[in-house]
């Protein structure tokens, strides 16, 4: 590792010389971060403050990129964990060259600007991932190095490495102390990530003042007993120690590395560094005036001179890097030709030539199936799709044998490096996150699975998800009461609609296991949001295949037709077929009504007024059924018509018993359609 580059620094006479802080591009760095923050009158100055020798040394020597290319295949991996420290990315980004120009710094935390409060994916070249939930960063982190590995194994040939890159990863107390960091870096020790670098930002202060009140926990010994190497006692403003523990980091491939550099939060302001005040307000005028002082930073706000300019620019070293990338492509293709193509085509996100293929053999096998779990019809589907989608890469919070989220050509990658499935343990949260960073890096579709009951723990992750637009698909099964006597902690109740309240995922309940067919394909096809399947224990008989070749683009079916229908029954999952049972009671009482369901109401909802109202017309009563909360379906019910679900949480009973204590038989969808349209139901209870 060449290091002049990065410890080159001019220090000012008098100034202090030992721990850089006269340093110009660290100064550099500094600046942009305070004047950034005092002209927004928001923000967080002193973890970029902080943190400026760390990311120098990282940025300007020891991290591969090209700011011209933030998006070539092999270049390293940057994560900030501590996403409030945003300033310190964005500065980074115009020093080096990245397409983001200081008046864009100017707009800082302003509508439209290309530099959000926190971190966010799309918006801004050179972002890797949104970050500000602490711990998530870490966590996606973890993701990225772990799809690096796979890849490598699955592509990488004797003589051709042409997956070889690293994950850097700063993080802070804060996302030490949320959960999800136990899960991700216990699950990142165990399977070796060697090439996971993270960086801890040890300034002991948090919003509420120092941490050590409430955060005594022995960090490195804890790293040590995941698995990971542990660099203690670095000093976070001596360039020369950073780049020792990177080169320790860099040279360890068998573990996970983290540094423990510790900073003062603030450094370099005279009265405030240190302290509490630094974390998450501007400085202001004063305080930014003696810190250029003590820095020896003459210049005026937002404004770099062009030799410190000209020792960030990260340009032409990135170009050099990326170009060195290509030719060894080129030679790895001219050498595997099929190997380079479909290296290519996953890393575009495109489906195979074979995918319409795969899911018409998935939809005939589903039809045949006969009556079964969706669940179980979702193996099946996995099943069809793995023989076709090498990209497939995914498992369960363990639960594979229950979600059914395993297949024939499964592969745990604890077994072999190339595999396609991640033994996660009971860490859904972390699976959750982990499943973004595999998104984010490229190459796989991830899928996850745990309990319907529990995304309640993996819920900010799966919002994530939606925010970022990934394609990642979460099955979650044991939908209802239905799973019986494991009780109400077990029961989800509210979840299905809880779900369906994040924007940009959409959650399919399927109704059969052609249903569930229809389901996987169009997750698979999406390719700007994450989907949610969510499937049953219980097997459920087939449903008409009628409108099967549409549902993925409406999201809704008319199962049960009739002439001049009095009501229009909607359901979704395992009630459908109550509705369909009840519409024959209804029938035989001379009350004909249409049954539709609606497997994924976003996609229904999405659809032309005109569209809907084909599927479900106006001007009739709608009963609407569904085994959980009744609010999000009362709309489409409207005042003349009703929900028949569950406002209240559930009992440990037989399934079949549940059923009949909350009502969820024909007999009783039969009475209440017919007390919607003023009749009876003739013989129904």
């Amino acid at each position: 590792m060449s290091m002049p580059a990065t410890i080159e620094r001019q220090d000012g006479e008098g100034q202090d010389t030992h721990q850089g802080l006269a340093w110009p591009v660290t100064a550099a760095l500094r600046a942009l971060a305070m004047d950034a923050v005092e002209q927004a009158k928001s923000g967080h100055p002193g973890a970029p403050m902080g943190m400026a020798e760390i990311a120098a040394v990282l940025w300007r020597g020891v991290m591969r990129h090209d700011p011209a290319d933030p998006r070539w295949p092999d270049r390293d991996r940057f994560v900030l964990s501590n996403g409030h420290a945003s300033m310190l990315l964005y500065g980074l980004l115009h020093l080096t060259g990245y397409d983001l120009p200081i008046e864009e710094l100017k707009r800082f935390r302003q509508l439209h600007s290309k530099t959000p409060g926190h971190p966010e994916y799309r918006m801004t070249p050179g972002v890797e991932t949104t970050t500000g939930p602490l711990g998530q960063g870490l966590t996606n982190a973890v993701g990225m190095a772990l799809a690096e590995r796979t890849l490598a194994a699955q592509f990488n040939r004797p003589g051709h490495a042409i997956v070889d890159h690293r994950t850097f990863v700063v993080l802070g107390d804060g996302c030490l102390m949320e959960g999800i960091s136990h899960e991700a870096a216990s699950l990142a020790g165990r399977l070796g990530l060697g090439k996971l670098i993270a960086v801890w930002d040890d300034n002991g202060i948090s919003i509420d003042g120092k941490v050590t009140e409430w955060f005594s926990d022995d960090t490195p010994a804890r790293f040590r007993a995941y698995g990971w190497q542990v660099i203690e006692g670095v000093d976070g403003h001596d360039p020369e120690a950073i780049a020792r523990a990177f080169a320790q980091a860099l040279a360890d491939q068998t573990k996970p590395t983290l540094i423990c550099a510790r900073t003062t939060i603030g450094r370099g302001a005279p009265t405030k560094q240190g302290h509490q005040d630094t974390h998450g307000a501007p400085l202001g005028a004063e305080e930014i005036a003696r810190t250029r002082a003590a820095m020896g930073w003459t210049h005026p706000p937002f404004h770099v001179p062009a030799e410190v300019y000209a020792a960030w620019d990260g340009r032409a070293r990135g170009a050099a890097l990326s170009a060195e990338w290509r030719d060894r492509f080129s030679t790895y293709a001219a050498a595997h030709p099929d190997l380079a193509a479909e290296f290519e085509r996953r890393l575009a996100g495109d489906l195979p030539a074979g995918f319409a293929d795969a899911a018409a053999v998935a939809l005939t096998a589903e039809t045949a199936a006969g009556a079964v779990a969706t669940r179980k019809a979702g193996q099946i589907a996995l099943t069809e799709f793995a023989k076709a989608l090498p990209e497939l890469l995914g498992g369960s919070a363990d639960l594979a044998h229950s979600n059914l989220t395993f297949h024939p050509k499964s592969v745990p990658v604890t077994r072999d490096p190339a595999g396609n499935q991640i033994l996660f343990g009971v860490r859904e949260f972390g699976m959750s996150a982990i499943a973004n960073g595999l998104a984010l890096h490229g190459g796989f579709i991830p899928y996850v699975a745990t309990f319907l009951v529990f995304s309640d723990y993996a819920r900010n992750a799966v919002r994530m998800s939606a925010l970022m637009g990934l394609r990642v698909i979460y099955v979650f099964t044991h939908d209802s009461i239905s799973v019986g006597e494991d009780g109400p902690t077990h029961q989800p109740i509210e979840h299905v609609e809880s779900l369906r309240l994040i924007p940009g995922l959409d959650v399919w309940r399927p109704a059969d296991a052609a249903e569930t067919a229809v389901a996987w394909t169009a997750a698979l096809e999406r390719r700007d949001g994450p989907t949610a399947l969510i499937l049953t224990r219980q097997a459920l008989p087939p449903q008409p295949t009628s409108g099967l070749d549409v549902l993925a683009e409406t999201g809704a079916r008319v199962l049960r037709d009739a002439v001049g229908p009095c009501a229009t029954l909607v359901a979704t999952g395992s009630e459908v077929r109550l509705a369909t049972d009840a519409a024959a009671l209804l029938a035989q009482a001379g009350l004909p009504v249409r049954v539709v369901s609606v497997p994924c109401v976003e996609r229904f909802e999405a659809l032309p007024v005109e569209a809907r109202a084909a599927l479900v017309p106006a001007g009739t009563p709608v009963v609407v059924v569904e085994a959980g909360v009744t609010r999000g379906w009362r709309g489409l019910a409207g005042p003349a018509g009703r929900v028949v679900g569950l406002d209240r949480f559930g009992e440990s009973a037989p399934e079949k018993d549940l059923l009949k204590e909350f009502g969820f038989t024909a007999e009783r969808v039969a009475d209440v359609v017919a007390a919607a349209v003023g009749g009876s139901a003739g013989g129904a209870a």
